[in-house]
């Protein structure tokens, strides 16, 4: 049924827009073949197609990328930005990225609310909270982060990155999220996953893959995430880790 369905789609959308490319997109490119919309605006849709009929044909499970880290810690800040999100950007196809903003904070149940003590000080708990309710509210919240993260002010420049790239999502719900019961719940629960890791984590920022740590893997991590992740990664390997190029002979001749 798929397969026919698809065909269809292929011909309605040719004979609608003739196959020109629309000018219409304001999605980012990570994001053209998330949906038939998005495929559509951005003049993708052949290749979507292509891309996810060769998709559906690789079983191999995606690399499981987690990363426990705290928003002002300089070591983590270096990882995201440099390492992880320029991974991610490349290799979305064969990976997936779990972010918790925690770390080395503490937590303290104060009649029936969680207050939470950080390594960096309040503003880190700040951003922290900023980034977990980004993470529960958005599924662009990895660029919004790394945006973030990469700034010379993480928290100030939070309400700037969230409208460069989610710009219908409203800062005051962000906010409200932050100083509500929505996200000292949602902070609670980084605390426990951070607490449950096995083993317990000594620094941030501290990654496991596929579920696991170890120092070997951790230094691979931060030696080269491209390079591990490619390693791991059971299928057909894509373009960006050496895995099969299309050639594109297109010339233009000296007339």
């Amino acid at each position: 049924m798929k397969g026919p369905l698809l065909l269809i789609l292929t011909i309605l959308l040719n004979t609608q827009f003739g196959g020109a490319v629309l000018s219409s997109c304001t999605y980012p490119p990570h994001k053209w073949c998330s949906s038939l919309d998005s495929a559509i605006k951005c003049g993708v849709f052949k290749q979507c197609l292509e891309s996810n009929f060769t998709r559906s044909h690789d079983s191999a499970d995606k690399v499981e990328v987690a990363l426990y880290y705290e928003s002002l810690c300089p070591g983590c800040r270096n990882f995201l930005v440099f390492s992880l999100f320029p991974t991610w950007l490349m290799l979305a196809d064969i990976m997936t990225v779990t972010l918790v903003p925690y770390g080395n904070a503490q937590e303290k149940n104060v009649t029936g609310k969680y207050v939470f003590e950080c390594q960096h000080g309040k503003e880190e708990c700040l951003g922290n909270l900023i980034e977990t309710c980004l993470l529960n509210m958005t599924d662009l919240a990895i660029p919004i982060i790394f945006c973030m993260e990469s700034s010379t002010d993480v928290i100030n420049n939070g309400q700037m990155c969230t409208k460069l790239y989610k710009p219908d999502l409203n800062w005051g719900d962000v906010m409200k999220c932050v100083n509500g019961d929505q996200g000292n719940q949602l902070m609670h629960q980084n605390a426990l996953k951070t607490k449950a890791l096995n083993p317990p984590h000594d620094y941030v920022p501290w990654v496991t893959i596929n579920g696991e740590h170890t120092e070997d893997l951790q230094e691979k991590a931060m030696d080269s995430l491209f390079n591990l992740v490619c390693s791991l990664f059971k299928g057909e390997k894509p373009p960006a880790c050496g895995g099969k190029q299309k050639r594109f002979k297109s010339l233009c001749h000296n007339e």
